[in-house]
């Protein structure tokens, strides 16, 4: 491998790893759903084919999910990189280069690193999928059965997440396009964006016109005719979230200077506020993993305790036909917990990758900062405060979007299961939720100190001076 490539694989060091727990989380899911499948096969629910339908869709809905959570994560990271590389791209274009040729090189570097962390993830789910099930029987969670391992189907998640990775880095390279020649003899390293494009407000509210029309229809379809609602709500949901990460510019800077100003009137403080609305897409991409990662716990957690209710409610009006139904739904939890572990893994990686390049890109607003009479404390304060306002808005948008997410699914999924099907509230599990907003908070906090205490120990001249 050549210097260029090693170094381009380095830069892409969260791409690589987004794309292994991609391909990784996609083998266990092939691997469990089948372990799942012949646990099923052997209780008594194996009778009901709705309930294998429905592991079978819930399956396909997680690796659903890990995908457009990876494209979402890698094109958000391709996006931050590019931030940082505006200069030297510049600089390609003023030496000839043209822009499609810049995006063409990046969409390459995203193509190479989805490869080499597909492979891996592949080879690391195939150890851990035999070594979950292993210990799930060791432990008396699913019953000591014949489960086959040898799934020629293996090679879908890898192919999945090559291609999946190499578009979202060609998406996310679109703002290569909007670099210009003369950026090269200029000192700006991210130029602000006053307004976001009335083209992104108009495709906002499209997409949540439609997918929360999708998903109040899956609901009534799962109502009526059980599982199938989901196949489309699923879609509904992507559709809905995808206008927010859409309209993310517009939505949350606004949202993170009110959380700003919860904060106090310390000089550090206000200038974190203003901070969240000097740069709409600077704020978005700070933002949009964490909101992710909040949103994937909320909603499983409430899908499972709503799935666990409706279970438990048709349980009780018909004692027989779902004699054994806690034990499976306890083995069901367990397992798909660990799956959506995974796709908030794979969230949090973008969001602290895309923190921790914010901030040492803004090494020059720092310096000049220190030059106008900020201390190096003042300075760290007031990332602080910016992650403080990052974590607190993400978490409080990521739980109403999780609660109704989660809820939907549920009901869409199995709100037509049992003698008398219906619509019930969401099941809010609080102590789960409580314990996922200190853990993100924590995260949020603890990925911003170690890059501004980097910045803040830079000199102010030097920091002016960095290319």
């Amino acid at each position: 491998m050549s210097v260029a490539a090693r170094s381009s694989l380095l830069e892409h060091r969260a791409t690589v790893l987004v794309a292994a727990l991609s391909a990784c989380l996609g083998t266990l899911l092939l691997e469990v759903t089948g372990a799942l499948g012949t646990v099923v096969d052997a209780s008594p629910l194996g009778d009901f084919g709705t309930v294998r339908l429905a592991l079978l869709i819930v399956a396909g809905t997680f690796l659903t999910i890990a995908v457009y959570v990876a494209a979402v994560v890698t094109a958000n990271t391709v996006a931050t990189l590019i931030a940082g590389r505006r200069r030297l791209i510049a600089l390609h274009r003023l030496l000839g280069s043209t822009a499609s040729t810049e995006r063409r090189r990046i969409a390459r570097e995203g193509l190479a690193a989805g490869s080499v962390g597909a492979v891996l993830g592949l080879l690391v789910g195939v150890g851990l999928s035999a070594a979950l099930v292993g210990v799930a029987v060791a432990a008396d969670v699913i019953p000591a059965l014949p489960y086959d391992f040898a799934r020629p189907e293996l090679l879908l998640p890898l192919v999945i997440v090559v291609l999946t990775t190499w578009l979202a880095s060609f998406v996310g390279a679109r703002r290569v396009l909007d670099v210009t020649p003369l950026e090269a003899t200029s000192g700006a390293v991210e130029p602000p964006v006053a307004t976001a494009p009335r083209r992104r407000l108009v495709g906002t509210i499209v997409l949540q016109v439609i997918g929360c029309g999708l998903l109040a229809l899956g609901i009534v379809v799962g109502l009526v005719m059980g599982p199938l609602g989901l196949v489309i709500a699923l879609p509904g949901g992507i559709l809905s979230f995808t206008g927010i990460v859409v309209g993310a510019p517009l939505i949350m800077p606004g949202a993170l200077r009110l959380a700003g100003r919860l904060l106090g009137r310390s000089a550090a403080a206000r200038l974190a506020a203003a901070n969240a609305v000097r740069n709409p897409e600077r704020s978005a991409r700070s933002t949009i993993g964490l909101v992710i990662g909040v949103t994937l716990v909320t909603t499983f957690v409430v899908a499972m305790e709503s799935f666990r209710t409706i279970m438990l409610n048709a349980q009780a009006q018909s004692p027989e036909s779902y004699a054994g139904v806690q034990q499976v739904l306890d083995a069901i939890t367990a397992v798909f917990l660990v799956m959506i572990g995974f796709s908030a893994v794979i969230a949090a990686v973008g969001m602290v990758n895309s923190l921790s390049l914010s901030v040492l890109q803004r090494k020059r607003e720092l310096g000049l900062l220190r030059v106008l009479g900020f201390t190096a404390g003042e300075v760290r304060s007031m990332v602080l405060a910016e992650a403080a306002q990052l974590a607190v808005t993400s978490i409080v948008v990521g739980l109403v979007l999780g609660t109704a997410y989660g809820w939907a699914g549920a009901q869409s999924l199995l709100g037509g299961i049992g003698p008398t099907p219906g619509v019930i509230a969401p099941a809010v599990p609080w102590q789960l939720l409580v314990g996922a907003a200190v853990v993100a908070t924590a995260l949020t906090l603890l990925a911003s100190v170690a890059p501004a205490r980097r910045a803040t120990r830079v000199t102010p001249i030097a920091a002016l001076a960095v290319d």
